[in-house]
Protein backbone atom coordinates (compact mmCIF):
# COMPACT_ATOMS: atom_id res chain seq x y z
CA UNK A 1 0.00 0.00 0.00
CA UNK A 2 1.39 3.38 -0.90
CA UNK A 3 2.21 6.31 1.77
CA UNK A 4 1.12 9.73 -0.07
CA UNK A 5 3.97 12.23 1.21
CA UNK A 6 1.61 14.23 3.66
CA UNK A 7 1.37 10.87 5.67
CA UNK A 8 5.67 10.25 5.30
CA UNK A 9 6.05 13.43 6.44
CA UNK A 10 4.11 12.96 9.67
CA UNK A 11 5.97 9.43 10.18
CA UNK A 12 9.75 11.23 9.67
CA UNK A 13 8.69 14.23 12.04
CA UNK A 14 7.19 11.79 14.89
CA UNK A 15 10.63 9.63 14.63
CA UNK A 16 12.23 12.35 14.95
CA UNK A 17 10.59 14.17 17.77
CA UNK A 18 10.70 10.72 19.23
CA UNK A 19 14.25 10.35 19.02
CA UNK A 20 15.17 14.00 19.95
CA UNK A 21 13.66 13.35 23.36
CA UNK A 22 15.27 9.88 24.04
CA UNK A 23 18.27 11.85 23.38
CA UNK A 24 17.25 14.18 25.95
CA UNK A 25 15.97 11.83 28.79
CA UNK A 26 19.62 9.99 27.98
CA UNK A 27 21.10 13.57 28.96
CA UNK A 28 18.85 13.40 31.62
CA UNK A 29 20.06 9.99 32.97
CA UNK A 30 23.56 10.88 33.12
CA UNK A 31 23.20 13.77 34.32
CA UNK A 32 21.81 12.39 37.09
CA UNK A 33 24.14 9.99 37.06
CA UNK A 34 26.86 11.90 37.61
CA UNK A 35 25.94 15.35 39.71
CA UNK A 36 24.17 12.50 41.89
CA UNK A 37 20.32 12.19 42.34
CA UNK A 38 18.77 15.12 44.17
CA UNK A 39 15.15 16.70 44.66
CA UNK A 40 16.84 20.10 42.38
CA UNK A 41 18.82 18.02 40.12
CA UNK A 42 15.95 16.12 39.51
CA UNK A 43 13.43 19.46 38.64
CA UNK A 44 16.38 20.99 37.12
CA UNK A 45 16.46 18.10 34.39
CA UNK A 46 12.71 17.98 33.98
CA UNK A 47 12.10 21.48 33.22
CA UNK A 48 15.23 21.54 30.79
CA UNK A 49 13.60 18.26 28.83
CA UNK A 50 10.00 20.39 29.00
CA UNK A 51 11.57 23.21 27.25
CA UNK A 52 13.37 21.43 24.88
CA UNK A 53 10.87 18.76 23.86
CA UNK A 54 8.43 22.08 23.38
CA UNK A 55 10.32 24.22 21.64
CA UNK A 56 11.36 21.06 19.05
CA UNK A 57 7.95 19.90 19.04
CA UNK A 58 6.64 22.96 18.29
CA UNK A 59 9.24 23.30 15.16
CA UNK A 60 8.36 20.05 13.77
CA UNK A 61 4.24 20.53 13.90
CA UNK A 62 4.96 23.69 12.24
CA UNK A 63 6.41 22.03 9.44
CA UNK A 64 4.21 19.41 9.44
CA UNK A 65 0.89 22.36 9.30
CA UNK A 66 2.32 24.09 6.52
CA UNK A 67 1.20 21.62 3.86
CA UNK A 68 -2.32 21.89 4.95
CA UNK A 69 -1.75 25.88 4.69
CA UNK A 70 -0.37 24.96 1.38
CA UNK A 71 -3.92 22.59 0.89
CA UNK A 72 -6.10 25.26 2.06
CA UNK A 73 -4.75 27.64 -0.04
CA UNK A 74 -5.04 25.25 -3.15
CA UNK A 75 -8.41 24.77 -2.11
CA UNK A 76 -9.60 28.50 -2.08
CA UNK A 77 -7.91 28.98 -5.52
CA UNK A 78 -9.28 25.59 -7.20
CA UNK A 79 -12.91 27.22 -5.37
CA UNK A 80 -12.03 30.32 -7.65
CA UNK A 81 -11.31 28.33 -11.12
CA UNK A 82 -14.58 26.24 -10.80
CA UNK A 83 -16.94 29.46 -10.90
CA UNK A 84 -14.54 31.20 -13.79
CA UNK A 85 -15.02 28.06 -15.44
CA UNK A 86 -19.22 28.00 -14.52
CA UNK A 87 -19.93 31.59 -15.23
CA UNK A 88 -20.49 30.68 -18.99
CA UNK A 89 -22.61 27.74 -19.30
CA UNK A 90 -24.57 28.66 -16.28
CA UNK A 91 -25.36 31.94 -17.67
CA UNK A 92 -26.60 30.84 -21.03
CA UNK A 93 -28.84 28.63 -19.57
CA UNK A 94 -30.70 31.31 -17.24
CA UNK A 95 -30.81 33.41 -20.17
CA UNK A 96 -32.55 30.94 -22.53
CA UNK A 97 -34.83 30.04 -20.30
CA UNK A 98 -35.82 33.24 -19.67
CA UNK A 99 -36.98 33.83 -23.35
CA UNK A 100 -38.35 30.70 -24.03
CA UNK A 101 -40.99 31.66 -21.17
CA UNK A 102 -41.29 34.50 -23.63
CA UNK A 103 -41.67 33.12 -26.88
CA UNK A 104 -42.43 29.41 -26.05
CA UNK A 105 -45.29 29.79 -28.80
CA UNK A 106 -42.55 30.26 -31.49
CA UNK A 107 -41.55 26.42 -32.36
CA UNK A 108 -38.57 26.69 -34.03
CA UNK A 109 -36.54 29.66 -32.14
CA UNK A 110 -37.81 27.71 -29.47
CA UNK A 111 -36.25 24.75 -30.38
CA UNK A 112 -33.14 26.77 -31.19
CA UNK A 113 -33.00 27.87 -28.17
CA UNK A 114 -33.27 24.47 -26.64
CA UNK A 115 -30.65 22.82 -28.40
CA UNK A 116 -28.64 25.89 -26.99
CA UNK A 117 -29.56 25.05 -23.02
CA UNK A 118 -28.65 21.42 -24.13
CA UNK A 119 -24.83 22.18 -25.21
CA UNK A 120 -24.92 24.33 -22.09
CA UNK A 121 -26.04 21.10 -19.82
CA UNK A 122 -23.34 19.36 -21.56
CA UNK A 123 -20.52 21.65 -20.72
CA UNK A 124 -21.69 21.50 -17.18
CA UNK A 125 -21.31 17.82 -17.12
CA UNK A 126 -18.12 18.32 -18.41
CA UNK A 127 -17.24 20.88 -15.88
CA UNK A 128 -18.39 18.01 -13.23
CA UNK A 129 -15.80 15.89 -14.91
CA UNK A 130 -13.40 18.64 -14.63
CA UNK A 131 -14.10 19.35 -11.05
CA UNK A 132 -13.51 15.65 -10.32
CA UNK A 133 -10.05 15.71 -11.97
CA UNK A 134 -9.19 18.96 -10.58
CA UNK A 135 -10.03 17.83 -6.58
CA UNK A 136 -7.81 14.25 -7.62
CA UNK A 137 -5.06 16.11 -8.90
CA UNK A 138 -4.58 18.21 -5.81
CA UNK A 139 -4.59 14.53 -3.89
CA UNK A 140 -2.44 12.33 -6.28
CA UNK A 141 -0.61 12.90 -9.57
CA UNK A 142 -2.55 12.69 -12.49
CA UNK A 143 -1.01 10.11 -15.10
CA UNK A 144 0.12 11.18 -18.44
CA UNK A 145 -1.80 9.81 -21.68
CA UNK A 146 -1.53 10.04 -24.88
CA UNK A 147 -3.37 12.03 -27.13
CA UNK A 148 -3.92 12.62 -30.91
CA UNK A 149 -3.27 16.82 -30.85
CA UNK A 150 -5.55 17.41 -34.18
CA UNK A 151 -8.79 15.40 -33.02
CA UNK A 152 -8.78 17.11 -29.28
CA UNK A 153 -8.44 20.94 -30.82
CA UNK A 154 -10.87 19.50 -33.37
CA UNK A 155 -13.34 18.44 -30.68
CA UNK A 156 -12.64 21.62 -28.90
CA UNK A 157 -13.26 24.17 -31.58
CA UNK A 158 -16.49 22.14 -32.30
CA UNK A 159 -17.97 22.91 -28.80
CA UNK A 160 -16.18 26.98 -28.94
CA UNK A 161 -18.06 27.18 -32.76
CA UNK A 162 -21.56 25.92 -31.10
CA UNK A 163 -21.44 29.48 -29.88
CA UNK A 164 -22.18 30.82 -33.05
CA UNK A 165 -20.18 33.26 -32.58
CA UNK A 166 -16.34 33.47 -33.79
CA UNK A 167 -14.98 31.68 -37.21
CA UNK A 168 -12.05 29.42 -36.72
CA UNK A 169 -9.36 28.31 -39.20
CA UNK A 170 -7.69 25.18 -37.67
CA UNK A 171 -4.72 24.06 -39.58
CA UNK A 172 -3.14 20.90 -37.58
CA UNK A 173 -1.25 17.89 -38.82
CA UNK A 174 -2.04 14.77 -37.04
CA UNK A 175 0.20 14.89 -33.84
CA UNK A 176 0.76 12.62 -30.78
CA UNK A 177 1.31 14.29 -27.27
CA UNK A 178 1.70 12.59 -23.75
CA UNK A 179 -0.31 14.99 -21.23
CA UNK A 180 -2.24 15.33 -19.01
CA UNK A 181 -5.58 15.21 -21.30
CA UNK A 182 -8.28 17.05 -19.32
CA UNK A 183 -5.39 19.76 -17.83
CA UNK A 184 -4.82 20.33 -21.58
CA UNK A 185 -8.32 20.60 -22.88
CA UNK A 186 -8.52 23.13 -19.80
CA UNK A 187 -6.12 25.48 -21.23
CA UNK A 188 -6.51 25.40 -24.56
CA UNK A 189 -10.47 25.98 -23.38
CA UNK A 190 -8.94 29.24 -21.84
CA UNK A 191 -6.97 30.16 -24.23
CA UNK A 192 -10.02 30.05 -27.23
CA UNK A 193 -12.18 31.87 -24.47
CA UNK A 194 -9.77 34.87 -24.10
CA UNK A 195 -9.61 34.62 -27.99
CA UNK A 196 -13.18 35.17 -28.44
CA UNK A 197 -13.70 37.48 -25.57
CA UNK A 198 -10.81 40.02 -26.80
CA UNK A 199 -12.05 39.80 -30.57
CA UNK A 200 -15.00 40.73 -32.48
CA UNK A 201 -17.72 38.62 -33.23
CA UNK A 202 -17.11 38.44 -36.84
CA UNK A 203 -13.32 38.06 -36.73
CA UNK A 204 -11.48 34.86 -37.34
CA UNK A 205 -9.61 32.63 -34.79
CA UNK A 206 -6.70 30.15 -36.25
CA UNK A 207 -5.24 27.78 -34.41
CA UNK A 208 -1.89 26.19 -36.69
CA UNK A 209 0.34 23.96 -36.22
CA UNK A 210 4.18 24.58 -37.43
CA UNK A 211 6.59 22.10 -36.40
CA UNK A 212 6.21 21.65 -32.61
CA UNK A 213 4.99 25.00 -32.39
CA UNK A 214 1.14 25.13 -31.83
CA UNK A 215 -0.03 29.00 -32.16
CA UNK A 216 -3.52 30.62 -31.21
CA UNK A 217 -3.91 33.86 -33.08
CA UNK A 218 -6.83 36.41 -32.83
CA UNK A 219 -7.65 39.66 -34.42
CA UNK A 220 -8.51 41.04 -31.58
CA UNK A 221 -8.05 44.43 -29.42
CA UNK A 222 -4.38 43.16 -28.07
CA UNK A 223 -2.11 43.90 -25.38
CA UNK A 224 0.61 46.62 -24.95
CA UNK A 225 3.88 45.78 -23.11
CA UNK A 226 2.67 47.09 -19.70
CA UNK A 227 -0.01 44.71 -20.04
CA UNK A 228 1.91 41.79 -20.86
CA UNK A 229 4.01 42.02 -18.18
CA UNK A 230 1.09 41.21 -15.86
CA UNK A 231 -1.08 38.85 -18.01
CA UNK A 232 0.31 35.85 -15.95
CA UNK A 233 -0.61 37.23 -12.42
CA UNK A 234 -3.76 35.38 -11.13
CA UNK A 235 -6.57 37.70 -10.70
CA UNK A 236 -4.98 40.53 -13.07
CA UNK A 237 -7.82 41.76 -15.25
CA UNK A 238 -6.33 44.02 -18.21
CA UNK A 239 -8.31 46.57 -18.56
CA UNK A 240 -9.96 45.75 -21.99
CA UNK A 241 -13.55 46.48 -21.15
CA UNK A 242 -14.83 42.91 -20.37
CA UNK A 243 -15.45 41.09 -17.25
CA UNK A 244 -14.15 38.21 -15.34
CA UNK A 245 -11.53 37.22 -13.25
CA UNK A 246 -8.86 37.39 -14.79
CA UNK A 247 -7.48 34.10 -14.07
CA UNK A 248 -7.47 32.26 -17.33
CA UNK A 249 -3.74 32.92 -18.11
CA UNK A 250 -2.55 32.16 -15.16
CA UNK A 251 -4.19 28.39 -15.33
CA UNK A 252 -2.70 28.21 -18.71
CA UNK A 253 0.98 29.42 -17.17
CA UNK A 254 0.83 26.80 -14.45
CA UNK A 255 -0.29 24.16 -16.49
CA UNK A 256 2.53 24.48 -18.79
CA UNK A 257 5.14 24.80 -16.22
CA UNK A 258 3.88 21.28 -15.00
CA UNK A 259 3.98 19.77 -18.13
CA UNK A 260 7.49 21.81 -19.30
CA UNK A 261 5.41 23.01 -22.36
CA UNK A 262 7.01 26.46 -23.24
CA UNK A 263 4.73 29.39 -24.10
CA UNK A 264 4.95 33.21 -25.45
CA UNK A 265 2.40 35.66 -25.73
CA UNK A 266 3.19 38.15 -28.41
CA UNK A 267 0.64 40.78 -28.63
CA UNK A 268 0.39 44.50 -29.94
CA UNK A 269 -2.46 46.73 -29.36
CA UNK A 270 -5.10 46.87 -31.59
CA UNK A 271 -3.77 44.15 -33.91
CA UNK A 272 -4.37 40.88 -31.90
CA UNK A 273 -2.82 38.48 -29.65
CA UNK A 274 -0.82 35.51 -30.46
CA UNK A 275 -0.16 32.44 -28.20
CA UNK A 276 3.07 30.06 -29.10
CA UNK A 277 3.10 26.79 -27.66
CA UNK A 278 6.49 24.80 -27.42
CA UNK A 279 5.21 21.17 -27.36
CA UNK A 280 8.40 19.91 -28.33
CA UNK A 281 8.83 17.88 -24.71
CA UNK A 282 4.96 16.38 -24.93
CA UNK A 283 5.74 15.29 -28.54
CA UNK A 284 5.52 11.46 -28.69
Amino acid sequence: MKISNHKKQILLAALGYFSSVAILLSFVYWFLKNEGFSEVNFLMAVLLVLILAGGWGYIISSHVLAPKAELDANLSHLSSEILHELNIPVATIKANVSMLKKHLQKEERSLKRLERIEASSDRLERLYEELVYSIQKEIHPIEKEDVNLYHLLHERIEAFESFGRNSFHLDVDEMMIRVDRIGFEKMIDNLLMNAMKYSDKTSLISVVLDGDVLTIGDEGVGMDEAELLKVYERYYQSDRKKEGKGIGLALVKAYCDDEEIEIQIRSKKGEGTRVLLDLGRVHV
